[in-house]
């Protein structure tokens, strides 16, 4: 089996060396990462500028490949160019923070799953719930498990599947809930300073709140009562229960 490794937290983020470690003992393993942080830039893909690709290495070895683009880029080049076998699945992470919520829009690490899913290779996110002092051993054990589940057992191979994992010890994760898509967001707190030069910048900060009537079966509520999430995603934004009203709507135009 041959596996595409990717994040939205650069090639050497500790997250993606530990899903290296794991998921390697099945598979070859091909990573494929930007060169740099990418979080939060969601599907973007570069167009007006070259995308460059090199060899990376780790303690002397070749490690992968490092992109100068975003995780979607990542995915496509991969897909389509650096790897010398067909991918049989995506991996992306393992995120540093939890991707739940309306803030997976903004994701760079869901973005790479979906784009693997576009490409018609089957493909999982897996994101810790923490930003700093983070174990992702027991996580990249679990991304393992995922794999397993996503080649062999999972009927639906063409869906990207959003796992979100509990920055707990495993022994306090109450279970696995399969569960939708949630609306909380991201609470903006924009920080304003001054440069040296007397220039006044923000600096975006603020914590993922859950939002009023959120629903118990969602993403976030189910990871702060110490589940591991799992959420089927699609990349088809259509509003489906909107269709015929707007289609009622716009007939009227007409008169």
């Amino acid at each position: 089996m041959n596996f595409l490794l990717t994040n939205d937290d650069g090639i050497y983020a500790r997250g993606l060396s530990a899903l290296y470690g794991e998921l390697s003992q099945d598979a070859e393993c091909l990573i494929v990462a930007p060169e740099a942080e990418q979080s939060a830039v969601g599907h973007a893909i570069t167009l007006t500028r070259p995308l460059m690709v090199r060899r990376a290495r780790k303690n002397g070895a070749f490690w992968g490949y490092a992109v100068s683009g975003t995780p979607a880029d990542c995915v496509k080049v991969g897909i389509r160019e650096l790897s010398q076998e067909p991918v049989d699945l995506v991996v992306s992470g393992i995120n540093l923070g939890a991707n739940v919520g309306i803030n997976v829009i903004y994701s760079g690490t869901v973005s790479a799953a979906t784009e693997g899913a576009i490409l018609g290779v089957p493909a999982i996110a897996v994101s810790l719930d923490t930003r700093r002092d983070a174990d992702f051993a027991f996580a990249a054990r679990f991304a393992r498990r995922m794999a397993r589940f996503m080649l062999r057992e999972n009927p639906l191979k063409n869906v990207p599947l959003n796992v979100n994992i509990p920055a707990v010890p495993e022994e306090e994760i109450k279970g696995v809930a399969v569960v939708k898509q949630g609306r909380a967001r991201l609470m903006e707190i924009f920080e304003r300073r001054t440069d040296p030069r007397d220039n006044i910048y923000y600096w975006l900060a603020g914590e993922p709140q859950l939002s009023e009537g959120e629903e118990e079966d969602t993403d976030m509520s189910r990871l702060q009562e110490g589940y591991i999430t799992i959420t089927p995603i699609y990349y088809d934004l259509t509003h489906y229960g909107a269709l015929e009203k707007l289609r009622m709507s716009i007939g009227e135009l007409k008169s």
